[in-house]
């Protein structure tokens, strides 16, 4: 139930976020979703794509001369009502995992909201969702959005 994000160290450069989206886009590879962290000098822009592009749209980035790095993620289907994020947030600190970050996708579905999570115990995390009937996507799933 893990989905693959690919993090890519990224010059805080006038046009670099540009040229990086423009290389991914012409090789036809889709970000479903990104987050980007910055400072004065450098960012990290993390972003998922679909399963079967993670492994070319590392070799464009890498061959452009960018770190890379792919991580599991999990992706929830959070409820679209006040406090929905809370809850889903709830159950994670009720056992403390911890939020290492999270941003939210870009596309959704039926009035859920969908973030992605690194979590700090990703396995157990999975298990808790499962047990509170979170809904968690798979790479399949978020694939075919």
């Amino acid at each position: 139930m893990f989905i693959k994000q690919i993090s890519i160290f990224l010059e805080n450069t006038r046009g670099s976020l540009r040229a990086l989206t423009e290389l991914l886009g012409r090789n036809g590879v889709d970000l479903l979703a990104v987050s980007i962290a910055d400072t004065q000098s450098f960012g990290i822009l993390r972003c998922v794509v679909r399963g079967p592009e993670v492994g070319r749209a590392v070799q464009l980035l890498k061959e452009a001369g960018h770190s890379t790095r792919v991580n599991d993620v999990l992706c929830v289907a959070v409820e679209d009502r006040p406090a929905g994020l809370a809850d889903v947030l709830a159950i994670l600190d009720d056992n403390d995992i911890f939020i290492d970050y999270t941003y939210s996708f870009v596309r959704g579905r039926d009035k859920q909201a969908l973030i992605i999570l690194k979590l700090s115990d990703p396995s157990r995390a999975l298990e808790l969702f499962e047990k509170s009937g979170v809904g968690v996507l798979s790479q399949s799933e978020v694939d075919a959005l």
